[in-house]
């Protein structure tokens, strides 16, 4: 259970869905249908959807390529989170943004595993949140190309694998698959 206190509230997390983020991404169009999926699911059952977008010197603010896929569409009154950095919480105001929604637990989703979906699950659980990291709704690029010693495939077993166990002193990761997510409980 998460250690935030007055925080029972869980909130979908979709992390750099970009265009330029995830062009050659592995199984792209599954795990956009898959995000998709958890988004119409999360605004059923009134679960707040939080969007975060990266920007860099390589994915300018305002490009093409910065922007969301297409299938994927941000409603105006879901908070957007603009980011610099891997850790989604780092020099933003997710976490202001978080505490004003009563959320203490996030299932998270988005790109790219082996970069800003580890530092954000990182981020997340030494700030004292549970976290779930939906394992066929987060993808990467094959990064061997720049000294990766394993491919797209392996990277996103292996983050599913050790999230899985992950823990700190009063909260937890988890992983479910898209049809496992119950937004209403910890997994």
């Amino acid at each position: 259970m998460t250690s935030i206190p007055n925080r029972s509230r869980t909130a979908l997390l979709v992390i750099d869905m970009q265009r330029g983020v995830v062009a050659e991404a592995h199984n792209r169009d599954g795990v956009i249908a898959n995000i998709s999926s958890l988004i119409a699911k999360a605004r059923s059952e009134d679960i707040p959807v939080v969007w975060v977008q990266h920007s860099d010197e390589g994915l300018v603010e305002g490009s093409a390529e910065w922007e969301y896929v297409r299938e994927l569409q941000r409603r105006d009154e879901e908070p957007l989170v603009h980011k610099q950095y891997g850790d989604s919480f780092e020099n933003t105001d997710l976490e202001a943004i978080l505490a004003g929604l009563g959320v203490g637990r996030l299932v998270v989703t988005g790109a790219q595993t082996d970069a800003c979906i580890r530092s954000t699950l990182h981020g997340a659980l030494t700030r004292g949140y549970d976290a779930t990291l939906v394992e066929d709704a987060h993808t990467t690029d094959d990064m061997r190309k720049w000294g990766a010693p394993i491919g797209p495939e392996e990277a996103i077993a292996y983050t599913n694998l050790y999230w899985k166990y992950s823990t700190a002193p009063g909260r937890a990761g988890s992983t479910a698959t898209t049809a496992e997510v119950d937004f209403s409980s910890s997994d």
